[in-house]
């Protein structure tokens, strides 16, 4: 059991956590990879700086300081708990971290203490920045697996900036005359509707969609007719269907030669979104009134297409891929997701990496991306109301995978009864939110037929704030 004290060192307050032999012997064990790490004291603080360097650019991670290795016959290593002998030894490592990498939500500090094992651990939580955080030796370090690689040349750091979305692409210029978004019939059907009084080439100016005479990527996207001739292989996409359920597609069961939906932003969002809900509409599944149509939210396709067409990194020369399976939908997008955004806080985190590409497209007539922020929660929302699982999302080494299966959602009683394996009890209001129930009289009697059950059971004197139900003791 772990006990919690704090400790003034260095005029900040540091976490003491006691932990028993079996948490220490699973941090002794932990596996270093992608995003966990072990080090031994001696191991210099600017080389440790490096882990942090890396963790704090790819996706975060955790760092144990106090880890031995002995190196046993046959080459075989032994880890052991050998850890500073007490919080004050740890100044210099402390000291110089706090220079680089100060005390914060994205670098936090703790120590750990086990009676039977010798010194203090000292455990580092990074989590990924917003900005690009360089190591004591001045240099940028990014995570592969269990290595940390350093990115020094011109390209690597710009690859990197494009990723955490420091800089964008989209503010790029492309050495094509102005006019093809000057004098481009969408630009002059987007003003006619948004600013009626305005000239085209000093309002593109005005938005910085037009610099030093050349149009920027941004500008090429929303307003040229066929973006695609000017950046060829950045922003097309690629629709498959495959008659499959297998984890991967291949040409046997490929139905058709891939659809490549091409033009201007706006166009290839309504284009692809109509596109592939006809094609989705085209498979049936067995169901219990025999073979029907499947069927998926058309807020949830859109949401996610658009989300992958205004947040993709443009700076990646490859398609927004699109694959329809008998089973589910596979929305692939170039670029991991920006600065501090992860899968497990997307719903709730927001960073545009193309500002200008977002909020220039939020005023065309219906725009795709109507409420700014709130189109992956209401892809996931969509989901539960159809009863389905919600999307999948997959950050890998350089796309994000999102896939939407067209699977049945756990009913609301296998939902509650999974909730209180972790938590005392639930409330009527708790058990709507995680089961996406709007009515509370219909919960109620969901509640009460799994207490007549005996799956669950009243909390005795639990009155303010509606009944609590707890799981039933058997």
């Amino acid at each position: 059991m772990s006990e919690v004290q704090t400790s003034l060192f260095m005029n900040k307050e540091f976490t003491v956590t006691q932990i028993d032999d079996s948490e220490a012997d699973s941090i002794t064990q932990i596996e270093e990879g992608q995003f966990s790490d072990v080090k031994a004291i001696a191991i210099t603080p600017a080389k440790l700086s490096h882990t942090i360097s890396a963790f704090a650019n790819t996706d975060g991670g955790e760092l144990y300081i106090g880890i031995g290795e002995q190196l046993l016959g046959g080459n075989v290593k032994k880890r052991e708990w050998a850890g500073f002998t007490d919080i004050e030894a740890a100044n210099g490592h402390i000291q110089a971290f706090e220079k680089f990498f100060p005390l914060s939500k994205d670098f936090k500090y703790e120590f750990l203490s086990c009676q039977n094992r010798s010194g203090v651990v000292l455990y580092v939580q990074i989590n990924r920045t917003r900005e690009i955080v360089k190591a004591t030796d001045g240099i940028a370090y990014i995570r592969r697996g269990a290595q940390n690689l350093p990115q020094k040349t011109p390209e690597e750091l710009r690859r990197l900036e494009f990723t955490k979305g420091v800089t964008s692409f989209e503010g790029h210029t492309v050495k094509v005359d102005k006019t093809v978004i000057t004098e481009s019939p969408v630009a002059r059907e987007y003003l006619k509707r948004v600013v009626p009084n305005a000239q085209a080439e000093p309002w593109l100016r005005k938005q910085s969609l037009i610099v030093s005479d050349l149009p920027t990527v941004a500008g090429l996207l929303l307003f040229a007719e066929e973006p695609q001739a000017q950046l060829p292989k950045r922003c097309g996409i690629k629709i498959y269907r495959y008659e499959t359920q297998e984890a991967e597609g291949f040409r046997d069961v490929l139905t058709f030669i891939p659809i490549t939906i091409e033009g201007h932003l706006y166009r290839q969002i309504k284009e692809t979104v109509a596109t592939t809900i006809l094609e989705i509409e085209k498979i049936s599944h067995l169901g219990s009134e025999g073979l029907e149509r499947i069927k998926y939210p058309q807020e949830t396709l859109h949401e996610i297409i658009t989300n992958a067409v205004i947040h993709r990194d443009y700076s990646i020369a490859d398609d927004i891929h699109v694959r329809i399976f008998d089973n589910r939908v596979e929305v692939q997008s170039p670029g991991r997701l920006p600065a501090h955004v992860t899968p497990d806080n997307i719903l709730s985190e927001r960073f545009a990496r193309n500002g200008a590409i977002v909020r220039l497209l939020n005023k065309f007539p219906d725009p795709p991306n109507r409420d700014v922020g709130e189109g992956l929660n209401t892809a996931f929302y969509k989901m539960h109301e159809l009863g389905l699982k919600e999307p999948e999302i997959e950050e890998r080494d350089s796309d994000l995978l999102v896939t939407i299966r067209h699977e049945p959602l756990a009913s609301p009683e296998q939902t509650i009864m999974k909730y209180l394996e972790n938590n005392p009890s639930i409330r009527n209001k708790k058990a709507r939110e995680i089961t996406f129930i709007k009515d509370s009289d219909k919960m109620k009697k969901i509640l009460r037929e799994m207490a007549k059950r005996g799956e669950i059971m009243g909390v005795p004197g639990a009155r303010y704030g509606g009944m609590a139900y707890q799981k039933a003791k058997r």
